[in-house]
């Protein structure tokens, strides 16, 4: 008998005997529809999104302007919305130069890299390559490009928002400070960033020539992650565009190393991460891959986007589930983001 161990193994059979409790096996919009109300609160919980909710019932958030730049083809401005009382989330504000009526808004959350290279700022000549090699000036494409409201949020953990410590060693982010504070008391890092998403749409709805049946968010990588998760969990997101994120649990982030960011305890009780994208259908649902992306196997995307597929199926509209996939690695790909949306925005 064998007595070493195999860790591989080992995690291959756990993935395979932990039971779903909400694998999607209905076969009717009847059964999708009473599935997806089953289903939400329980990610919802799972994300400490319930606790968030009591711990912070009442309160109201405010938000300051604290710049205003005429760029030529847009404005930018810089903003911070106190998410939380102690919580003041830097985000900017891209807005077309002119606005006739109420434009789509769309959310632009970023992943692990620096909040103001989707606002299109870089700081020297080696972030304006990362920048444009990759496409990750979104928010300025939806503003200068599509004509949209754009929002650039700073992911938690990012930015201004990082630990003291996380600053003065110039580390990019506090992923893992935020993940261990925030199981203590009942959150996830996930669930604090849906949140912060949530809180903006309030805001901007309340504040801004949105039209709040036109709602959009797209991000690459965590900016991924928390799109797709926003979109699940909020239904007045209208379309999503995930960009290198789509793909599966198990073989992405449950056998490839990632930022402690991306961990939910019990998520894979619950349903795998096609199951938790079925959450969005029939909305609109584009994901963006990169054919060479190392730690989202195209392989495991693929087998995603065919089940996936089927969810919409049963919804009615396959026609509105996409998978885009581009020829490179981990990166943005704003071609295959926004014929997609404008399909929908017009």
């Amino acid at each position: 008998m064998e007595t070493t161990y195999n860790a591989a193994q080992h995690f291959e059979s756990l993935y395979a005997s932990v039971p779903r409790d909400y694998e999607f096996r209905v076969t009717s919009r009847e059964g999708l529809q009473a599935w997806q109300a089953a289903f939400r609160p329980k990610l919802r919980e799972a994300l400490g999104l319930d606790n968030m909710e009591s711990d912070l019932a009442g309160y109201v958030p405010r938000a300051e302007r604290t710049e205003s730049l005429d760029m030529g083809n847009h404005v930018r401005e810089s903003w911070h919305l106190w998410v939380e009382p102690s919580v003041p989330l830097p985000f900017y504000l891209l807005l077309p130069k002119t606005i006739a009526g109420n434009l789509p808004l769309v959310l632009a959350p970023h992943g692990h890299n620096h909040p103001h290279l989707y606002a299109g700022i870089a700081h020297n000549e080696k972030e304006e390559e990362e920048m444009l090699a990759g496409e990750r000036d979104i928010a300025r494409q939806a503003a200068v490009e599509e004509g949209y409201i754009a929002i650039a949020p700073t992911t938690r953990a990012f930015g201004e928002t990082r630990t003291e410590a996380a600053k003065r060693a110039n580390r990019t982010n506090s992923c893992r400070e935020e993940l261990v504070h925030s199981m203590l008391v009942g959150r996830t890092p996930i669930g604090e960033r849906v949140w912060d998403m949530s809180r903006l749409i309030d805001w901007a709805i309340a504040n801004l020539p949105v039209d709040a049946e036109r709602v959009a968010i797209t991000g690459n990588s965590g900016g991924g992650t928390v799109s797709l998760f926003a979109a699940a969990c909020e239904t007045r997101i209208a379309v999503a565009v995930p960009s290198c994120y789509f793909c599966t649990f198990e073989g992405s982030i449950g056998t490839i190393h990632h930022c402690d960011c991306n961990y939910v305890p019990g998520l894979m009780r619950l349903g795998e991460m096609y199951d938790v994208a079925g959450l969005i259908a029939p909305r609109p649902f584009c994901a963006i891959a990169g054919r060479d992306d190392g730690i989202f196997p195209i392989a495991q995307v693929e087998l995603a986007y065919e089940r996936l597929r089927a969810i919409y199926s049963v919804a009615g509209v396959p026609e509105r589930c996409e998978l885009y996939i581009g020829e490179g690695g981990h990166r943005y790909y704003k071609a295959g983001a926004w014929p997609f949306v404008r399909r929908y925005f017009g």
